[in-house]
């Protein structure tokens, strides 16, 4: 089943004001942006944002954007702009200038970019796996879970406690929650997958539906426990790419079949089933 189209406005290019922008524990970081004309966004779209703020001269090194999933979106109060949220960590040159961005800076964004989650239903028993960054792609998916009365649960992992990110925004929408960190620093001492491989054992009336959003690996094997177990798994690529929208190619995947496909616009949602992982790095 393909992904469907997202029902939101078609993308923008936009100066962004920052609201907030601070650090959440080791590299983690929370972006908040005001944007004006903003026209929504659905759970697993992305934004392309420029690497630190706009100055006074034009900075060409770095010169391109960077995807980032858009963690959260805030409603709308009267006809002020739309304030929405990134999680990013400050890991390469590109985001450490993005890191030093003041309340008042403004930052380039094209989006919403990309496809949808297929989002679940009352008859859905649905495994939101996030690992590393691919954390910040999964909570507009539970809000909605949630709100559809799928039975839910999120788990979180990543390397250390300090890495992992949004777990008292996902504690708060009131979902099952499991973490693990590889350090054994908080939840289970391992992998993500290895608290997914018991859940996906327990027998359910309802459809299973693992969706999934972090390292190469990690959604593989993601993919490989939900065949074995009968479910559907649905990905999120996190490849890197330089446009958003097709042109420079960067983002291309291989798709079982043969040939690839471009994760900025056949993406970043995939069935996983869809990907020929043994094809990507």
């Amino acid at each position: 089943m393909s992904p469907p189209k997202p029902e939101c406005g078609p993308p923008i290019r936009a100066l962004a004001e920052v609201l907030e922008n601070h650090r959440e524990g080791g590299s983690n970081h929370r972006l908040t942006l005001a944007i004006e004309g903003w026209p929504g966004a659905e759970p697993g779209q992305f934004l392309m944002i420029s690497a630190g703020a706009v100055t006074a001269v034009d900075r060409t090194d770095p010169l391109l954007p960077r995807p980032m999933a858009i963690y959260r979106g805030h409603a709308r109060v009267g006809s002020g702009p739309a304030r929405i949220e990134v999680l990013y960590k400050a890991s390469g040159r590109g985001t450490r200038l993005l890191a030093e961005a003041l309340p008042g800076q403004r930052v380039r964004v094209v989006g919403p970019l990309g496809r949808s989650f297929p989002p679940p239903t009352a008859s859905t028993r649905a495994f939101l796996v996030g690992g590393g960054t691919g954390i910040a792609s999964l909570f507009e998916l539970a809000a909605r879970a949630v709100a559809e009365g799928a039975a839910t649960r999120v788990l979180l992992g990543a390397r250390t406690a300090a890495d992992l990110m949004g777990v008292g925004d996902f504690g708060r929408l009131g979902v099952e929650l499991d973490l693990a960190t590889e350090d054994g620093s908080v939840g289970i001492h391992g992998r993500v997958t290895d608290a997914l491989r018991p859940r996906l054992e327990q027998p359910s009336d309802r459809h299973t539906i693992v969706y999934a959003c972090g390292p190469t690996p990690m959604m593989r094997a993601c993919s490989e426990l939900a065949a074995q177990s009968g479910a559907r798994c649905i990905v999120s690529l996190e490849n890197n790419m330089a446009c958003g929208f097709g042109v420079c190619l960067g983002c291309a995947v291989p798709v079982v079949g043969g040939g690839f496909s471009l994760v900025c616009r056949a993406g970043p949602i995939y069935e996983a089933g869809d990907v020929a992982w043994q094809g990507l790095p």
